[in-house]
């Protein structure tokens, strides 16, 4: 079978912003290289901070060189972290702590991302800064473990996250200043990397790869999913707001796994059948966005339909000449504990 092909096609023009430079922690992970094209394509000069050697990861090498783009790497946990960050900045993007656990060092952990939130706030003091949190849908709820705690590293995780959102919290009501929560959902898209264990990328890994492709979850499951072009207009529309609450930003359930998958079989060409691992009775129910917020006082909506997105997501993959059944298409290390590097990578 032949892949469908689909056009990359650039995004038509945005609208100005109310920023000159912006500080983005996590600039070069999947969303946030979004976010920093997004701004940069609006005007807006941004600092892209990052724990990986920003030059050297693919999501952000096609920013190189763009005026106003300046990537940093730099561990925002440690002693003089941001020294160099001068800015003035009027818009702080933080993504709150790394999507994958370092599972030896839950501790680490903990104290790393609290003390990265806490200078990212710090930063936004000192220059007056609208400071935005991008947080999770994991703190709607992840139940704890079997003896009733939560599990070593996954709970320092987690309490990292809700650490993340109370010290935003607690900074406007200590200090009056401005500061909001966008949690987002999952996201899917471009840039995506395909060793995460996710769906989508996943799917579309194996499919390329021409072996079997096993499909996590039952196949009747209806994910919520987003594309990424429209989780960028939700996040920013929260930063230009002043809103304090957190808000919800993510896609209403769509079609069901198994329509996901055959979908994604016929945009790859793959003649593969998919088989359903089922559902994992230890794993919770995925979170529901509650984005009546985000749509009647924001007027947020997501408006890339879940085909012309699985599609732009396929071409991307297939545009890159790399031989997916080896684990290549995306960038899949673990993040690091202090580091800023693999935030929301849904």
């Amino acid at each position: 079978m032949t892949p469908t092909t689909f056009s990359l096609a650039s995004q038509p023009p945005q609208p100005p912003l109310p920023w000159q430079r912006a500080l983005v922690t996590a600039g070069a992970g999947f969303l946030g290289s979004h976010l920093c094209e997004r701004l940069l394509d609006a005007g807006v000069a941004v600092d892209c901070v990052d724990e990986t050697p920003s030059a050297t990861v693919r999501e952000v090498q096609h920013l190189a060189g763009r005026p106003g783009f300046r990537p940093l790497r730099l561990n925002l946990a440690r002693p003089g972290g941001t020294d160099v960050l001068a800015g003035p900045y009027d818009l702080v993007v933080h993504f709150g702590c790394p999507a994958s656990a370092v599972l030896d060092r839950p501790a680490e952990t903990l104290g790393a991302d609290s003390l990265v939130t806490r200078h990212a706030l710090g930063l936004a003091e000192r220059d007056g800064a609208r400071f935005l949190l991008v947080s999770t849908c994991l703190l709607h709820g992840v139940p704890p473990g079997r003896d009733g705690q939560p599990d070593g590293a996954v709970g320092a995780d987690e309490r990292a996250r809700h650490a993340a959102e109370a010290s935003a919290t607690a900074y406007v009501s200590d200090t009056k200043a401005d500061a909001g929560i966008a949690r987002v959902f999952p996201v899917y898209g471009p840039r995506m990397g395909s060793g995460d264990g996710l769906l989508i990328p996943g799917l579309i890994r194996q499919a390329l790869g021409g072996g079997p492709v096993t499909v996590p979850g039952d196949a009747g499951g209806r994910p919520s999913l987003c594309y990424v072009d429209d989780t960028v207009d939700g996040v920013l529309l929260v930063a230009a707001s002043r809103s304090v609450r957190p808000v919800d930003i993510g896609g209403d359930p769509g079609p069901t796994v198994e329509e996901i998958a055959r979908r994604v079989l016929d945009l790859t060409g793959s003649d593969a059948r998919p088989h359903f691992a089922g559902h994992d009775h230890e794993s919770p129910e995925p979170p529901r966005p509650a984005t009546g917020f985000a749509h009647e006082l924001l007027g947020w909506t997501p408006r890339v339909s879940l085909a012309d997105g699985l599609a732009r997501t396929v071409a991307y993959f297939l545009d890159r000449a790399a031989p997916y059944g080896r684990g290549r298409g995306g960038r899949s290390t673990p993040g690091t504990a202090g580091g800023v590097r693999h935030a929301c990578t849904w």
